[in-house]
């Protein structure tokens, strides 16, 4: 078992990383006390019996009990920070606090009106995925069930209103293109801010385009990435890595990147007309060799083609029966 390591930072926050499946390996829970007594929990990880037993760990290190946890905020559904969720609030009776829109991703992607198994597949194939990916992606969507159940009863974030933790208020701030409904939370006073995956150190969060979401999924990135950098922080505390300072030369760094992810997959084009898998090839065929990667590339690589008939520099091809949708570059 890999034990939760706990760091303290400012303010009473507590980083906790919880172990998760490679290649990530881990995601950062943060404990804030509050001042009546209790904790609140932003982001408890996946449910999987290693998150568990590193809990339970991480409750006896710090002499707290399953009572002691008074409120549960979650930034995302994604199962590497919701999937918990429901399994702490099971053992605490705490709420569990999230956005609508991410709640209603959650539904999408699990549980019994769950569409995004099927159709996501579907729409690879479409795009020219061949057959032996397409099983492998299937697969792979069906592993993630037992790492979000159980669901947790969810009550509502309101965007207009202050999320009260640590005796302070923290402004919610909505994003998307990663994950809709995206939910940060930012204290002006502090300039503190938690930030689930919306900015990562290091790393570029995934944008990806899956049915029934978002059908501009960059666009909407890239404008919550400018909203973002707009705020006075100090210090930024993400999912994944090491909490940060260089908040605006992180969000400047990652909106250069995808213009030109946008410019290379646009070149791509002008050698002719192209599926939308032909296009993940080429920008990821040295990082990808697992059915995970694999899902991440191909939603990206869509959401980049998206984004560029969106702009007016390319143009989605009606496919021949039997064939594609292709993608070609746009006539000026």
């Amino acid at each position: 078992m890999r034990k939760a390591q706990i760091k303290a930072w400012e303010s009473g926050i507590l980083q906790v990383s919880v172990p998760m499946d490679p290649p990530l390996r881990q995601v950062n829970c943060y404990i804030v006390t509050e001042p009546q007594g209790g904790i609140t929990v932003i982001d408890p990880g996946p449910h999987t019996q290693e998150a568990e037993l590193a809990w339970e760990g991480v409750l006896d290190e710090l002499d707290l009990s399953w009572d002691h946890i008074r409120k549960i905020v979650v930034t995302h559904h994604h199962p590497d920070h919701y999937g918990l969720a429901g399994w702490l609030q099971s053992r605490s009776g705490s709420r569990v606090w999230m956005s609508e829109r991410a709640h209603a991703e959650a539904r999408m992607s699990w549980g019994g009106a769950a569409t995004l198994n099927e159709a996501l597949p579907l729409l690879f194939l479409r795009h020219g995925m061949p057959e032996e990916w397409i099983r492998g992606i299937r697969e792979h969507l069906v592993s993630f069930l037992p790492q979000v159940t159980p669901q947790a009863e969810v009550s509502y974030i309101d965007a207009a209103v202050p999320v009260v933790i640590g005796g302070r208020e923290w402004t919610p701030v909505l994003t998307g293109g990663h994950a809709p409904g995206h939910v940060s939370l930012y204290e002006a006073g502090s300039g503190l801010v938690f930030c689930g995956d919306a900015i990562l150190p290091q790393i570029s969060p995934n944008v990806g385009l899956q049915p029934g979401s978002d059908p501009q999924p960059l666009q909407t990135f890239l404008e919550g990435l400018r909203a973002l950098r707009s705020l006075r922080v100090s210090r930024a505390f993400p999912g994944h890595r090491e909490p940060f300072t260089v908040w605006t030369e992180r969000a400047d760094s990652l909106l250069r990147h995808h213009e030109e992810r946008l410019d290379t997959a646009a070149q791509l084009l002008a050698g002719g007309p192209l599926s939308g898998f032909a296009v993940c090839e080429a920008l990821f065929r040295s990082r990808v060799s697992s059915a995970h990667q694999m899902r991440f590339a191909m939603s990206e690589a869509l959401a980049h083609l998206a984004e560029l008939v969106r702009r007016g520099r390319a143009a989605e091809l009606a496919p021949i029966p039997g064939g594609p949708v292709l993608f070609a570059a746009a006539d000026r």
